[in-house]
């Protein structure tokens, strides 16, 4: 062995001072002589009460955390340990890191219970208020396209009309048609104790024209459209396109999020219509095969029967969805914070915000709509 391996590799020795028995290092205190530091520490002796590394030549990761295990099983504080101080920001870093603290245990107390309680309705304030601010950004974006109208970007409203449309009608067709199936057969299974068989046509007509047709549809392109939406648009801000778009001198709201709520205020009313058809015509199938209702008798009953106010009630409600499903989505996309997990996190909120925003304000306009006898 040549004098300068021997130089360079760990070495330890024991001084005694007047602060107690003092370990000193020297040599390099790397990776590359892992199994040189192991054994010295091992072989260290038990009287240690500090650790002086100010003399080591190269020391990296691996040197400090034998070096910070070693001292935590001699019971020899921090404070005792002595680095140079272009050495001190990396042990200071693995210091936070190189034990295995115990996991907390989750606490059931009234206090966790109010604390939990209280975080949690402080985001949801935090995303209510987001979600208001956005939509103020959208509003004012949308007036400004009238003023230049050069930033409409209409291939990409047609491109996302079609995606959030076109691709979803067979899913919403036949979703509805067999949601209208089953309320048939529900109304009927409770109707035919009173000999009232005949009014499934205005349960099922009522219930898709004012309720289902636009709740079904809302809720199928809350999960479809709004978690596409966030996942679109966070992938570009994980992979920095976003930030590349505002260097560009561009508006990411005009080039991303006017064309997606656009797209879904045109479609969201057109799938409502075709749901709300399909479900009247599950529940005319019931009725048909199953309840010994002909097409044209189901058919002229609901002639007679229905308003059409029922029908301008559910129609009403669908750019309001529109609007709340596109908004959610474009926000919690842009909201994603760069990482995977985050663009996870991000996408499921957007679909339980998107959905729970669905039911909450379809439940205030049915009471509204009962109050004012509508």
């Amino acid at each position: 062995m040549s004098n300068d391996s021997a130089q360079i590799r760990p070495t330890v020795e024991l001084d005694a001072s007047d602060a107690g028995r003092v370990l000193r290092l020297r040599g390099r205190w790397t990776l590359r002589y892992s199994d040189d530091v192991k054994g010295m520490l091992d072989g260290a002796p038990a009287q240690v009460t500090m650790i002086d590394a100010r003399d080591c030549e190269r020391i990296d990761t691996l040197g400090v955390l034998q070096l910070l295990r070693f001292a935590d099983g001699r019971k020899i504080p921090y404070a005792a340990l002595h680095f140079r101080a272009d050495q001190q920001a990396l042990v200071d870093a693995i210091e936070d890191v190189h034990d295995d603290r115990p996991v907390l245990k989750k606490e059931y107390g009234v206090r966790a219970m109010l604390g939990r309680v209280g975080f949690g309705l402080v985001d949801n304030a935090s995303e209510v208020m987001a979600l208001v601010s956005f939509f103020g950004e959208f509003l004012i974006k949308i007036l400004r396209l009238f003023k230049e109208p050069s930033r409409f970007r209409l291939t990409a409203t047609v491109h996302h009309m079609e995606q959030v449309g076109l691709d979803a009608v067979p899913l919403v067709a036949l979703l509805s048609f067999m949601v209208g199936a089953v309320i048939a057969f529900l109304g009927a299974m409770v109707l035919k104790d009173f000999g009232a068989t005949i009014f499934v046509v205005e349960l099922v007509s009522a219930a898709f024209l004012r309720e289902f047709g636009v709740l079904l549809t809302a809720i199928l392109l809350a999960g479809r459209t709004a978690s596409a939406f966030t996942a679109q648009i966070g992938m570009m801000v994980n992979r920095e396109e976003v930030d590349a778009i505002r260097v560009l001198g561009l508006d990411p709201v005009d080039l991303l999020v006017i064309p997606r709520v656009l797209a879904l205020l045109a479609m969201l009313p057109l799938l409502t219509f075709i749901a709300m058809i399909c479900g009247l015509l599950g529940g005319m199938a019931v009725g048909a095969f199953s309840l010994g209702i002909p097409p044209p008798a189901y058919m002229a009953r609901m002639y007679e029967m229905m308003q059409f106010r029922h029908f301008i009630v559910g129609m009403i409600k669908a750019p309001v969805f529109a609007l709340v499903i596109g908004l959610i989505g474009c926000l919690e996309g842009l909201q994603t914070q760069g990482t995977a997990q985050s663009l996870g996190e991000r996408t499921t909120s957007s679909v339980v915000q998107a959905i729970s925003m669905v039911i909450v304000i379809d439940a205030f306009a049915a009471l509204w709509f009962m109050q004012m006898d509508y």
